[in-house]
């Protein structure tokens, strides 16, 4: 697990200082502290760099920049490929020579030259962000692995093409501008994170996941989709046909079941310590139950509470699950202090704004499982996803099927626009309606009700709190454009058409796709790997600590898109087949326990101090002015929050990361 930058010099008559890529790697340190290495062309038209955190293959001779036999292939890597000792059997078989013992990293090398980027790719097994420079045909290729686990960031400033792991590493770059990003900061106040490729840098993008770009000597860029989280990838045709009842239940579960148990087994690879962090919830406590299968040392268990809000705290649980498989098991507390001391660490390691305060637990049982010698960590992100194991997940699906659906297919038309104006009208009156009237809109406009698992500002609120914003004529993404990375779509401001265009996408290539489904493939295209993978990656990397997710293996991930919600959903019970996969394997009262997630108190903690503070540093924004933000709104609504009026907690903890952001990368 490391950090990667570059850059390729296709214009001006410039040369790559190697000066300016050992700076790119300083600003990452934290992602490689145990080494840094540099590469240069002959010609300097090409440099790459790399900082290492020592995880597979710990001799030096697996340090990075790494080249082919005759050094015409070069790879930065940050990442881990799962499969790769079968890959380095089949490319040994083909007649390549290896100088390491055993790092996954060669294998991309001689892969890509084996197989080509494309067949590289498919046959990959892990979670990675890579960087090839093929000197024969002078092209550079950037790739992101199926599900945006690891992320890459790229920007063209002064006739370079820049790329690194994290922003920071491209804003080192002598020269490299800062600006806000309008059309960013205007999807990032509905989603919480700004959908790719855009970022909150203007001109700063980041690579969209299962996507690969490949970049010539002229600079031109070009695209390529390589994977979708669709179905019709994960079973044999007509696997479920003939089937019912028990029969059905159990292929199912023992499908999910035997790719969960080899997803854990492969991400068990490590030459350094790991463990697994754990809330005593369902999908935390199989990864540990899983892990105890496959070594024969206790596993190392994390867990973090909140001081004075036991409301939220599940150390109970996870002590219960901790003692059920004799872990070597550790816990933090937090408290408010603690949470404001670290704030400022928080936007500088997020990079652009993730408005989800699961960061800051995030960050102290990171920090935790570091001091306690942990390199590697088993986290279990993205099974609610795949399971419907949100709460928002059924209240939305008994929507569609009640309201939603019946409204748009059964009121005429001309009375569809009426109902929504009332909505509104009411929802000025209270706020807290603000959702329910925009999905009036949305049904009497014949949009899309589900947009994403985690929304902010909905659009009305948005033109209230912009009532200058303005996106004419954008400019300036005509290449990413041209490339396939950027949607037209995304340059309208109206963040509908974000979550449009992926739905789209589930549609044309899987039609007939029921309501969780599509709901699932447009949560893979943003939330997941934007937000949720983000901040798994941002927080637990500024740690020097790698983050794993079993259960976003793609084998498995490709089963369970092909299973009806029906299925999932079986009785109105949130992920029942989940649930069944792993009867026997933990607790029954685990399994069966009400889901509290992982959260913090921050609708407390806003009511105290720190709100207070928060609250006048956002309206102090310069940024409040340049966008034309209605400062009397965000007022009211922060001091009917603080008076107990509302709970707007969510809100203001998106401005705050703004505004934060803002102070910290743009005002500085």
């Amino acid at each position: 697990m490391c950090g990667i930058a570059g850059a390729l010099i296709y214009s001006g008559g410039g040369q790559v200082a190697k000066s300016d890529l050992a700076g790119m790697c300083r600003s990452m340190a934290h992602r490689g502290p145990d080494a840094e290495g540099t590469w240069l062309s002959g010609d300097a038209k090409v440099g790459l760099a790399h900082r290492r955190l020592t995880i597979i293959d710990l001799a030096d001779e697996a340090g990075q920049p790494m080249a082919n036999e005759d050094g015409e292939i070069l790879v930065t890597y940050n990442g881990e490929i799962y499969n790769h000792a079968v890959l380095r059997s089949e490319l040994i078989a083909a007649g390549h020579r290896f100088r390491t013992d055993h790092s996954d990293t060669e294998v991309v090398v001689h892969g890509y030259e084996e197989w080509g980027l494309d067949g590289l790719l498919q046959r990959l097994e892990g979670m990675f962000a890579f960087a090839v420079w093929d000197n024969r045909t002078r092209t550079l290729f950037l790739a992101r692995d199926r599900i945006g686990i690891k992320p890459v960031y790229f920007t063209r400033h002064g006739g370079a093409f820049l790329f690194g792991s994290e922003i920071k590493a491209l804003l080192a770059y002598p020269g490299v501008p800062r600006r806000v990003g309008r059309l960013a900061l205007y999807h990032y106040l509905s989603y919480l994170t700004t959908p790719a490729p855009l970022t909150m840098f203007d001109g700063i993008y980041k690579l969209p996941a299962a996507t690969w770009i490949e970049v010539d000597a002229s600079g031109r860029m070009q695209a390529t989709r390589y994977w979708r989280a669709l179905p019709g990838q994960g079973m044999a045709p007509g696997a479920l046909d003939g089937l019912s009842g028990a029969a059905r239940e159990d292929y199912l579960s023992e499908g999910i079941r035997a790719r969960l148990n080899a997803a854990v087994e492969k991400r068990m690879m490590s030459d350094v310590p790991y463990g697994a962090f754990l809330s005593g919830g369902i999908d935390s406590s199989v990864n540990v139950a899983l892990m105890d299968r496959y070594t024969d040392d206790p596993v190392n268990t994390f867990t973090v509470g909140f001081k004075d809000h036991e409301h939220l705290n599940e150390l109970d649980h996870a002590a219960r699950v901790a003692r059920e498989f004799n872990t070597n098991h550790h816990e933090v507390l937090v408290d408010e202090a603690a949470m404001v001391e670290y704030l400022d660490d928080l936007v500088h390691q997020q990079d652009e704004p993730l408005a989800d305060w699961v960061c800051i637990p995030l960050h102290f049982v990171s920090q935790l499982a570091q001091e306690a010698g942990a390199k590697v960590i088993q986290v279990g992100e993205g099974s609610d996803e795949q399971f419907c194991g949100y709460n928002g997940y059924m209240k939305y699906l008994q929507l569609h099927a009640t309201c939603f659906g019946p409204f748009r297919t059964l009121l005429p038309g001309f009375a569809r626009r009426p109902i929504a104006a009332l909505a509104h009208g009411a929802a000025r009156l209270f706020p807290d309606f603000e959702q329910y009237a925009d999905a009036v809109s949305r049904a009497a406009e014949g949009r899309e009700a589900f947009w994403s698992g985690a929304m902010a500002y909905w659009e009305s609120q948005k033109s209230r709190l912009l009532p200058g914003f303005s996106a004419d004529a954008p400019s300036g993404f005509e290449d990413v454009v041209q490339a396939g990375l950027l949607p037209e779509e995304f340059l309208q401001a109206d963040s509908y058409h974000v979550a449009a265009s992926y739905l789209a996408e589930m549609d044309d290539a899987a039609p007939g796709s029921d309501q969780l489904t599509r709901m699932i493939g447009n949560e893979f295209r943003l939330r997941l790997p934007e937000l949720l993978l983000m901040r798994v990656d941002k927080i637990t990397m500024a740690s020097s600590l790698e983050a794993r997710v079993p259960f976003l293996d793609h084998d498995l991930v490709e089963f369970t898109m092909d299973i009806p919600a029906a299925d999932k959903i079986k009785g109105g019970a949130a992920k029942h087949l989940l649930k069944r996969a792993v009867a026997g394997l933990i607790p029954d009262d685990i399994i069966h326990r009400k889901k509290m997630g992982f959260a913090a108190p921050m609708k407390e903690w806003l009511l105290g101090d720190f709100g207070r503070t928060a609250g006048e540093e956002i309206l102090a924004s310069p940024l409040l002015d340049e966008i034309g933000a209605d400062k009397d709104m965000i007022g009211r609504m922060i001091g009917d929050h603080r008076s107990g009026k509302r709970d707007a907690a969510l809100l203001i903890w998106v401005l705050f990361n703004l505004t934060a952001w803002h102070a910290h990368w743009i005002e500085t």
